[in-house]
């Protein structure tokens, strides 16, 4: 068994309150849905432009962990284009 993490930080550069980017938040999530993923917010909860999010998945084979993470990180990107600042993904054996 393989527990794959992808962490990945967002900047929202069009939010003026934390109302703005939940609604920014709730749109990835719902989209990383169709993922076999589970998604939470992690840090930063309290600043408006900035969130981290922890996109985890399990498999048998790590190589298909990677492919469902990164496959997780492309979308993050097709639907908010420009807002990921950086990313990181770790495994768990």
């Amino acid at each position: 068994m393989v527990v794959g993490l992808l962490t990945v930080e967002l900047h929202v550069p069009g939010a003026q309150s934390l109302k703005d980017k939940r609604t920014v938040l709730r749109r990835v999530k719902d989209r990383l849905k169709k993922f076999n993923v589970a998604v939470s917010e992690v840090e930063h909860h309290d600043l408006w432009q900035r969130a981290a999010l922890a996109v985890v998945t399990v498999s048998t084979d790590q190589a298909h962990a990677d492919r469902e993470l990164a496959a997780a990180a492309n979308e993050i990107e097709r639907v908010e284009p420009g807002t990921i600042t950086r990313t990181e993904i770790e495994f768990l054996t």
